[in-house]
């Protein structure tokens, strides 16, 4: 029985991953790029004033930075170190560029998701939520939509993902350590505790840390073991792109795997139009909705861009890719043994256990704004902490392929009510782009108000302009 759910999860999974879904995305990140004129491109630069001017601490709320780092935190997790390693023994080395392809055009997708969650954003005890589900809601004035969706996030990344988070931090320290798993599921669970009890003050701060902390040890290795093999780069590089579009692999019939395995780890990876990042994104204190989508599209770039090339980087360096037999973590760590020596498969389990742990705490997060949205009773939020609790200390001692197939599923369904949200509303967040450019045009700082777009409805966290003059006044 169980064999037989497991199967027809994984059959409708690989029709929806394999088909629908890479369809949907990718069909959305060109419209959306078409849209924004190459927003990608041409406001890269912007992109980097905004988020250093977000660094700022906001006492009323997070700073963009903080909800920058919120969002890095998930997006952030194994799939970086694992997840790119199985793209190239799938699909081969060219599958990292067309990983690079799918997060230039889902940097588009992100932005769109990421400003309409500035703008249809709610205060709170805290500053401010919002997200997809506060979106469909207020914007499409479809309370349903957005309960269902509060409902597929809260499940995927709230429960089932946390779970398969800390399974994997507790095999890699068993693995490289002899670690009792069920001793580190329950340090893991007391810590997590401290962290989530403390409030997203204490969620943002512990992100930031461990983000930067992270981000810099991973790209360090990555950029020493690149400076010490320079001279074999240029073929590296070349390797890739051969790969991507080489006559051979056409003939061969691995073509469409070369495509679809790079596609589908970078949109794993990077979460463009998955409708996660809003949720983190909606949480800035800023002057303009633009400024936090530039910096959430930003933050697809960075994380595909930097530290998945990094990872491929590290791996492809090395002759261990070709051995077929090695996939996943296993590829990474043989081929930083390679590079540093055979005390790399426990450093790596260090570093799995950061990037991990930092995907936990975003996770969580995106489960709490959305169980708020659904019922704002306290005890309906207790509950969600005890059970995210209690799905990580399962997750660090159980076998968990079914419970990562549903979460597959939870997820691809999720996108696809998302994806149809954004679609609907993106005329509103090019209207705020324009917006945006008109102002800096202007020489302003741009700043946004709930009349800046004409006949805007459902707005409640931005004041109007008049508002806005009376306070300047006063």
């Amino acid at each position: 029985m169980e064999q037989a759910l497991i199967n027809a999860i994984g059959a409708l999974n690989n029709f929806l991953w394999s088909n629908l879904l890479i369809i949907l995305l990718v069909g959305t990140g060109f419209y959306f790029t078409f849209k924004s004129r190459f927003l990608q491109f041409r406001m890269l630069k912007e992109m980097f004033i905004v988020l250093k001017e977000g660094k700022t601490d906001s006492k009323s709320g997070l700073s963009p930075f903080q909800a920058f780092c919120i969002s890095m935190a998930a997006r952030v997790g194994t799939g970086n170190i694992t997840g790119i390693a199985i793209a190239i023994a799938l699909g081969g080395p060219g599958a990292i560029f067309w990983m690079w392809v799918i997060a230039l055009i889902g940097a588009t997708s992100s932005f769109v998701e990421s400003t309409l969650a500035q703008i249809y954003k709610i205060k709170d005890k805290d500053g401010f939520r919002g997200g997809p589900a506060y979106y469909m809601e207020k914007g499409l004035k479809k309370r349903w939509m957005g309960a269902l969706f509060a409902v597929l996030i809260t499940l995927s990344f709230g429960l089932v993902f946390n779970a398969v988070q800390s399974n994997t931090i507790s095999v890699a320290f068993e693995n490289s350590f002899g670690i009792d798993r069920l001793t580190l599921g329950i340090i893991m669970t007391v810590v997590f505790a401290a962290i989530i009890f403390g409030g997203i003050k204490r969620i943002a701060k512990a992100s930031e840390y461990i983000v930067i902390v992270l981000a810099v040890l991973y790209i360090g290795i990555a950029l020493f073991i690149t400076i010490i093999n320079i001279t074999e780069v240029p073929g590296v590089l070349m390797l890739i792109f051969k790969s991507a579009f080489g006559l051979d692999q056409a003939l061969g019939g691995s073509f469409a795997a070369i495509i679809m395995n790079g596609i589908k780890r970078g949109l794993f990876s990077n979460e463009a139009g998955m409708g996660s990042a809003p949720n983190a994104a909606a949480t800035a204190v800023t002057s303009h909705p633009v400024k936090q989508g530039l910096i959430q599209a930003l933050g697809v770039l960075i994380d595909t861009g930097i530290i998945c090339t990094s990872s491929a980087l590290i791996v492809l360096l090395s002759p261990v890719y070709k051995q077929t037999q090695l996939s996943g973590i296993e590829l990474t760590q043989a081929s930083l043994a390679t590079h540093i020596g055979s005390w790399a498969p426990g450093f790596l389990a260090l570093m799995i256990l950061l990037f991990a742990f930092s995907t936990l705490i975003g996770n969580y997060y995106y489960g709490e704004t959305n169980i708020e949205f659904l019922n704002t009773n306290k005890i309906a939020l207790m509950v969600y902490r005890i059970g995210v609790l209690a799905m990580i200390l399962f997750g660090a001692v159980a076998k968990v392929q079914l419970v990562w197939d549903l979460a597959d599923l939870f997820m691809g369904f999720m996108v696809i009510v998302n994806l149809i949200a954004i679609l609907l509303l993106s005329k509103i967040a090019f209207s705020a782009l324009n917006d945006y450019i008109h102002q800096k045009k202007a020489g302003k700082d741009p700043h946004f108000y709930k009349d800046s777009i004409e006949n805007l409805e459902g707005i409640e966290g931005w004041p109007t302009s008049s508002q806005n003059k009376k306070r300047n006044v006063m």
